[in-house]
């Protein structure tokens, strides 16, 4: 296991503008996917909107954060209850790999790989524009895999507007300005 896999780890940039970042989760695999794929469940701890799992295929994330963690947290002023954002599926390898385009700030891969009873989770977010939207993407990815890995082994998530916030600032320190 890398040191990344730890449930607290932080992401790394990869490339310069290539963030990746991973969680150890228990498995099985398929367990993981589902998280992953179903909107169901990937709305406690991401965002909600089905997907056909087809390459090419559109979808939308529907984010409504508050409805992650009980308590949310205190919202910072600047941003809504609810988000929205047009995807499309760029591949789709059951169930070890998913990509898909992220509005506006490059593309996104989950890969999932089987370690013993665990399933490792590299989540991989490319061409960030800039160096702002790395620290969100950063706090955002960290905080919402914490909460993917609190629901996964049954522990309660921290508060995710705190811990956005809190790890928004810790990115800022471990970037590269």
């Amino acid at each position: 296991m890398t040191d990344l896999a730890t449930p607290d780890a932080y992401g790394a940039l990869t490339e310069p503008a290539t963030l990746t970042i991973e969680r150890l989760l228990p498995g099985p695999i398929e367990r993981v996917w589902a998280y992953l794929t179903e909107s169901e469940l990937r709305r406690k701890w991401l965002a909600a909107g089905p997907m056909e799992m087809k390459v090419g295929a559109p979808f939308e994330f529907v984010w409504r954060n508050d409805e992650l963690t009980d308590p949310p947290g205190q919202r910072p002023p600047d941003f809504g209850d609810e988000h929205r954002m047009q995807s499309r599926i760029t591949e789709v390898d059951p169930p070890r790999k998913l990509a898909f385009t992220w509005q506006g700030s490059g593309d996104v891969s989950f890969e999932l790989e089987p370690r013993g009873d665990h399933v490792l989770l590299t989540v991989i977010h490319r061409r960030l524009p800039d160096r702002a939207t790395l620290l969100k993407v950063g706090a955002g990815w960290h905080m919402h895999l914490d909460i993917l890995v609190a629901r996964a082994t049954g522990k309660k998530p921290a508060p995710f507007w705190e811990g956005w916030s809190q790890l928004q600032k810790e990115y800022d320190k471990r970037m590269p300005a």
